[in-house]
């Protein structure tokens, strides 16, 4: 389905932001999308935008790094008359395009001498019926604040204005907790996108010959080119091609060609720079976003000057994430000269070639993928949530000396698949416990291997084969009191056999009967069958109804079985928890069975895992975590003892 996409960009410095701004365009666009392209900056060479609507605004730049003082496209401060203007502009292309899909460039991880602006579209957008998607687009590394009051400002209108956060880089080279203090409440919106390559084109494999020299759009490359013309003339064995940028002033570009020696050529940046980077021996460049990208795609060595002016980091930190895999040579800024510049080279240029590492470099495709997902899960994946009743309940335990704990766990795993390593990536971003509930008849040696290595996941035995034996019209059931005991209590004991051939050390002897629904009956054999807890669902009896028997059960449940089969209401789970919290501070529930969170992984779609991903950061913000199922149980000993060979 076609959807109208509205991307906002403002460009001060370099033309890299605009440039990955316009490579997402044509990726909508190419996708059938009605998309716009909105421009803040001085106006650059673009690439064929194809079928996207351009708006260019009242255009803004900066001198060099100060980015406290807006200048106009003549260098001249402007007034708020100016900046008014392209106010009124942008909203009107707002409310001409309404669209879909809301994208803001780097705001509000940046640009908040434009917070204003920024802010007049993302309050007209949020009164718009029916709202956008909006997103933010921001590339791998970032450049925070010193200060945490604008970190947690920054946070505070990700969570408010913003549906989820693109990240355009792979985590594999530079994770955005590198450069970003990322806080727990926002972790569930970070989407990776894998880098946007504006150059889709096929790299031509050819002979390597030579040096290319490279800086980005702006004069701010001025040292680098001049640094290596020198040392052209100590490595003239070979002929060098330094591009110049467009940003460089033509009395400099003419200055730098006229001193050029021989075998050096000096000429303006080309649009075939990418065939001439796949055929030279050795690239020298800044190590800006699209630099880093076009050297990942042509697999060539490289010695990167990281710009680092101004205090900025971004440059510096990619640049060793890239050396880190072989894969460059560093000249810091402030030890820049014709020498150390040469020596890298030749360093550079001995160095044997290092294998491609797999970094994801199709990001326009799968941010239009991305975007294209959450706007089709509905309002539901990005409407807010009121966690007050939530917040209040747990403060009045605290106040109170009620200390609350809960446990997670996740029914009917059987083998290794996509949704349980989503499921163990959670678990490991949030240090949690996971109680996996396996079916035995079905399991696959594929899970054994899987959580091998583990140590907070611990298989609970999920019945034998979860197979509904309820008559007609009554609640399904594969234990229940229907059956006879004997033949019952057969199955469980095979059941947990079966798993602990498959699991070993991994499983613990606890029972969770499918649907959640036991015969009364069949409790009291359990621990003459090899278990020692039991799981079901609601609060426990405050007085153990077994002796040697454990139960702790789950209480809320996020999935909506009877309607949607999605996430439910968020209020309802919000009031559930809180619910399960309050009874725990009245003492109307045993206090010491921690609330459980149940979900089922295999049925999970975007809005259940990222609605229940907000769960989990909203108590991780709050320190709390979720205890691992074996010191639930008080099994903690016994299993250390079998996963120590013991």
């Amino acid at each position: 389905m076609s959807s109208h996409v509205l991307i906002a960009v403002t460009h001060l410095l370099g033309a890299g932001h605009l440039t990955r701004a316009a490579a997402l365009a044509r990726a909508f666009a190419r996708k059938g999308h009605a998309t716009t392209l909105v421009s803040g900056g001085t106006p650059a060479r673009l690439a064929d935008l194809e079928n996207v609507t351009f708006v260019q605004l009242p255009p803004l730049r900066t001198a060099g790094t100060d980015f406290r003082t807006l200048l106009d496209e003549d260098f001249r401060p402007v007034d708020e008359a100016y900046l008014d203007g392209r106010r009124i502009l942008l909203l009107d292309t707002l409310k001409a395009v309404r669209p879909d899909i809301l994208i803001t460039e780097l705001f509000p991880f940046g640009r908040r001498i434009l917070a204003d602006e920024f802010s007049a579209l993302l309050d007209a957008a949020r009164r718009m019926d029916p709202h956008p998607l909006v997103l933010c687009s921001i590339r791998d590394i970032l450049v925070a604040s010193s200060k945490a009051s604008r970190i947690e400002e920054t946070h505070e209108r990700v969570l408010r204005d913003y549906d989820a956060v693109l990240v355009h880089g792979d985590p594999e080279l530079a994770p955005l907790e590198a450069s970003w203090p990322v806080d727990e409440r926002i972790r569930p919106l970070i989407r990776y996108t894998g880098y946007v390559d504006e150059n889709e084109a096929l790299v031509p494999r050819t002979h390597r010959q030579g040096i290319v020299v490279s800086g980005g759009s702006s004069a701010a490359s001025l040292p680098l080119y001049r640094a290596a013309l020198e040392a052209a003339r100590d490595i003239a064995d070979r002929p060098w091609r330094i591009l110049i940028g467009r940003g460089v002033a033509e009395a400099e570009f003419l200055t730098l060609r006229e001193s050029a020696p021989a075998h050096v050529t000096v000429e303006r940046a080309r649009p075939d720079f990418r065939t001439l980077l796949s055929g030279a021996e050795l690239s020298v460049s800044q190590a800006g976003y699209n630099t880093a990208v076009d050297l990942l795609r042509c697999g060539v060595k490289s010695v990167l000057v990281p710009f680092e002016a101004g205090n900025e980091t971004e440059q510096r930190l990619r640049a060793e994430r890239l050396a880190a895999l072989g894969l460059a040579e560093i000249v810091p800024e402030a030890e820049l000269s014709p020498r150390n510049l040469a020596d890298a080279i030749w360093r550079g240029l001995a160095r044997p070639p290092s294998p491609a590492p797999a970094i994801s470099l199709n990001g326009a495709m799968q941010t239009v993928a991305l975007a294209e997902s959450l706007l089709s899960s509905g309002p539901a994946i990005h409407r807010t949530i009121d966690w007050s009743p939530l917040d209040l309940a747990l403060d009045r335990a605290r106040d109170r000396g009620c200390i609350v704990r809960f446990w997670w766990r996740d029914d009917d795993a059987v083998t290794d698949t996509p949704q349980l390593n989503r499921l163990l990536g959670l678990s490991h971003r949030y240090d949690a416990g996971i109680g996996l509930a396996v079916i035995p008849e079905s399991i696959e040696t594929s899970l054994a291997r899987r959580l091998a290595n583990e140590p907070k996941v611990f298989a609970l035995v999920h019945g034998w084969s979860h197979t509904d034996h309820a008559s007609p019209g009554e609640k399904k059931a594969e234990f229940g009191a229907h059956r006879p005991l004997g033949c019952m209590a057969d199955e469980a004991k095979q059941a947990l056999h079966l798993a602990r051939e498959h699991l070993g050390s991994r499983l613990l002897p606890v029972f969770v009967p499918p649907w959640n629904r036991i015969s009364q009956d069949l409790i009291p054999l359990l621990p003459s069958l090899g278990f020692r807890g039991l799981s079901t669902f609601t609060d426990r009896k405050t007085v153990e109804p077994v002796p040697d028997l454990v139960q702790v059960n789950t209480h809320v449940d996020p999935i909506d079985w009877h309607g949607t089969r999605s996430f439910a209401d968020p209020a309802l789970i919000v009031a559930a928890l809180a619910g399960a919290v309050e009874r725990r501070v009245a003492g109307d529930a045993d206090r010491e069975e921690p609330i459980g969170f149940l979900t089922h992984h295999l049925v999970h779609d975007d809005v259940i895992w990222t609605l229940c991903e907000r769960l989990i950061a909203r108590l991780a913000a709050r320190g709390i975590g979720f205890l691992c199922p074996d010191a639930c149980f008080g099994l903690e000993t016994r299993s250390q003892l079998r996963s120590n060979g013991d």
